[in-house]
């Protein structure tokens, strides 16, 4: 018989899906994993959305209470990708997240696409961050009798956050810790001092015209509106950027992730439902626009000028602390492809002194500046907001992916696992489709131009780089399209998976019973050792690729 050569079977170059290993410090516990990923969500979630949500929930023409619901069917949708991402990570624990994912998964071409695409979208989301804290500012000019320029300030906090976000991931946690910390503790005080000492209207939450007009269009705004704060959410799965920084990643992230997102959704629900019932909704209003600092609004109904300008403070804190926490994972991104070859090795390097990606850094700050300066970051920021919708789908898919082709992949073995599979994971998946739709074309056209940016980064300089392997996805694709051309890619793989490093290129009798383990385990350990000594006709004590599959063929053959 003429031997079988893997070039006609396979088109993949093996190289296995090895342990990631960062040179980063993990520095990271629990209770920082909560407080950063918590971080990178409040900020805007809190000090700016409330009242453009009102307007957004009564159909852009009049404000509405009932915006609780719209961030709780968000906590809701974005649970399943939160679930995805806690087991992906702890197989993956690696710096980079989601895009690590998916290019495991799907390849080099799709990795970029989504490394690309989140690099760019988290950078502008921080971007936005930063200047967002100008709907605050005017409280503080009238308080020091100055005028802020709006891109000097930007400017300024920007290089600081960069050099934090350098002399390493430690300094953050101290600076992220007690920011996060006094301000859910000042708006817990405000809340409950509103309750204690206001006349409160909870009827505007709950009541009858809460949510707007008849059904039939109640049910399209709150849809709407739970496509619009969904971003507000996306901090709590931002934490996997950073795996590669984590103690005990296996519990630490999927726990930490969970408990960012119990926690937020609390907090937006209990705090949006108490600021509608003390303040009505038309008060967060100004000239028929939605007013953009409407903790100030809160705050001031219930404890005057100070604590408007107490609030004001806090918002412009917590908003840099958002971009301190965005910078950090968005530098993430375009490291992990740099170790990849999928951009500049120099991406990779890593300070000798202070264990973070320095120059990753200092390019996602760079092009952060020029954003500013440049680009109309509101309007580009909305448009990313489509395509982050569209890696919460995929993540959701990677799972259920890695999950039916494991048994082939035996480097996917998550220590902690998405309970419900592949429920949750369909849920997650359909649930983002329907937001997509409810956000309509423009983001859909925003995630497509993020697409279209990382196919020509990689058709231009990843693809004659890149490592190619045989992916979950082409496994599981093949299962479908070519049943028996899978189960030969399956042995194949499984032969490179056990060869031990010594010899890559055969398998011993100790790793021929761990592959023929994976391929038959209906044959016994007496039947797996004959049939390796019948394979090794020159008896050299091991076999090579051709040996074993044709003896496999032949084996299974004569089974049947």
């Amino acid at each position: 018989m003429e031997p079988i050569k893997p070039s006609s079977l396979i088109d993949f170059v093996y190289r296995p899906i090895e342990v990631l290993s960062d040179t980063l410090e993990r520095k990271l516990g629990l209770a920082s994993v909560v407080i950063i990923s918590l971080s990178a969500m409040l900020g805007s979630g809190l000090f700016v959305l409330p009242a453009l949500v009102m307007l957004d929930m009564g159909g852009g023409t009049i404000p509405v209470a009932g915006i609780w619901l719209a961030y709780l069917l968000a906590a809701l949708a974005i649970l399943p990708a939160a679930v995805s991402k806690g087991e992906l990570s702890t197989a993956m624990p690696s710096s980079g997240g989601s895009y690590v994912y998916i290019e495991r998964t799907f390849g080099p071409l799709v990795g970029t696409v989504s490394g690309i695409g989140l690099w760019g979208a988290s950078m502008l989301k921080s971007a936005f961050a930063l200047i967002g804290f100008k709907a605050y500012l005017w409280v503080l000019e009238e308080l020091l009798d100055i005028t802020i320029n709006i891109e000097i300030a930007a400017m300024i906090l920007l290089a600081m956050i960069v050099i934090i976000n350098i002399l390493g991931i430690s300094r953050i946690k101290k600076v992220q810790t007690p920011i996060v910390l006094s301000m859910t503790l000042f708006m817990f005080i405000l809340c409950g001092w509103a309750i204690l000492t206001m006349e409160l209207d909870w009827s505007r939450a709950f009541g009858p015209d809460a949510f707007g007009g008849t059904w039939d269009q109640v049910w399209r705004d709150v849809a709407h509106s739970t496509a619009f704060v969904f971003v507000a959410y996306a901090g709590v799965t931002k934490i996997a950027a950073v795996g590669g920084e984590i103690k005990n990643p296996s519990r630490n992230i999927p726990y930490g992730i969970l408990l960012s997102l119990i926690i937020s959704c609390i907090l937006y629900v209990f705090i949006t439902i108490v600021m509608v019932a003390t303040v009505s909704p038309e008060a967060y209003m100004s000239n028929g626009d939605a007013r953009e600092d409407p903790v100030y609004v809160f705050a001031h109904a219930i404890g005057g000028n100070t604590m408007g300008v107490i609030s004001a403070v806090f918002a412009v804190t917590v908003v840099t602390a958002m971009a301190l926490a965005g910078i950090m994972a968005t530098s993430r991104f375009p490291f992990a492809m740099a170790r990849d070859n999928l951009l500049p090795r120099a991406l990779e390097n890593v300070h000798t002194k202070y264990q973070t990606p320095h120059l990753a850094i200092w390019g996602t700050g760079i092009a952060m500046a020029l954003s500013i300066t440049l680009l109309p970051v509101h309007d580009i920021a909305k448009l990313a907001s489509g395509f982050k919708i569209m890696i919460f789908i995929i993540i959701n898919g990677c799972v259920i992916v890695l999950r039916r082709a494991s048994p082939a992949h035996s480097w996917y073995q998550p220590k902690w696992k998405s309970p419900m599979y592949p429920f949750i994971q369909i849920f997650g998946i359909i649930s983002g489709i329907f937001l997509l739709y409810v956000m309509g074309l423009m983001a859909v056209l925003g995630g497509l131009a993020c697409c279209l940016l990382g196919i020509i980064t990689y058709y231009s300089y990843g693809k004659s780089r890149a490592h190619p392997k045989l992916t979950p996805w082409r496994t599981v694709r093949t299962e479908f399209t070519n049943a028996d051309q899978a189960e030969r890619e399956k042995r194949w793989l499984v032969f490179h998976t056990m060869a031990g490093w010594a010899n890559p290129q055969h398998l011993t009798e100790s790793e021929f019973a761990h592959a023929m383990s994976i391929i038959a385990p209906q044959f016994s350990r007496f039947h797996t050792r004959n049939l390796f000594h019948e394979i090794d006709v020159n008896g050299n004590g091991v076999i090579d690729v051709d040996e074993f599959l044709r003896g496999i063929d032949s084996a299974l053959i004569e089974a049947e």
